[in-house]
């Protein structure tokens, strides 16, 4: 190819426009909601009561406080990942899980004898819910990590920290699904511990791999 074919060449692939950001976010988005329920009805599963459980308030809050931080996760994910984007907005939308965590075990500490919070709050399913939160939202974080990288993020370390939160809302998600103890105190001690793992991973991955 001659120097002036190749600088065509070079001048119509600048032209090409990319996938808009917005679009790469709702791809990774569905993509990773995709994988994590391949890898939880792998791995896991629904417990079997589950259709009999919907009919309870604890086993439903669990997926009101999973939902809530995965969408106000990612709403923060896009604005971190644009220069100049809204932060403010996107941040008092993050106060919205912990708010309704920490009502629902108000609720709780009413409800239930204080004889009896311990148990709630230790459950039975702790080992498994530190082990497959992680292990649901491992692939989806690499693919949410893509969608940021598409994008300019300022802070490589903290836009990892973000994109691991929203995977681990994702994959907390699927694995209330399958987890037996739905006591709010039980929800409000592991569930963050497990999702704090893939934030803790998405940071470092973030820090290597999100730097331009």
């Amino acid at each position: 190819m001659e120097t002036n074919e190749l600088i065509k060449a070079l001048a119509a692939d600048t032209r090409r426009p990319g996938l808009p950001l917005g679009r790469a976010w709702i791809a990774a988005v569905a993509a990773a909601v995709l994988v994590a329920a391949g890898v939880f009805f792998v791995l896991l599963g629904p417990r079997p009561d589950a259709q009999e459980a919907l009919s309870t308030v604890r086993f439903v809050f669990k997926f009101v406080f999973t939902i809530a931080l995965a969408v106000a996760a990612y709403r923060l994910a896009v604005a971190v990942s644009r220069p100049g984007g809204d932060l403010r907005a996107a941040l008092s939308g993050m106060l919205v899980a912990p708010f309704l965590l920490a009502f629902s075990v108000l609720l709780e500490l009413v409800a239930v004898p204080s004889t009896n919070w311990t148990a709630r709050l230790v459950g039975t399913n702790s080992t498994v819910c530190l082990t497959f939160v992680p292990l649901i939202g491992g692939i989806p974080l690499v693919v949410l990590l893509l969608a940021m990288r598409h994008g300019a993020p300022v802070n490589a370390t903290a836009a990892g920290a973000v994109t691991g939160l929203l995977a681990g809302g994702i994959a907390a998600t699927f694995y209330a699904a399958h987890c037996p103890d739905d006591s709010p105190l039980f929800v409000a001690v592991w569930y963050p511990l497990a999702i704090a793992i893939l934030a803790s991973l998405g940071a470092l991955l973030g820090r290597l791999c999100l730097r331009w």
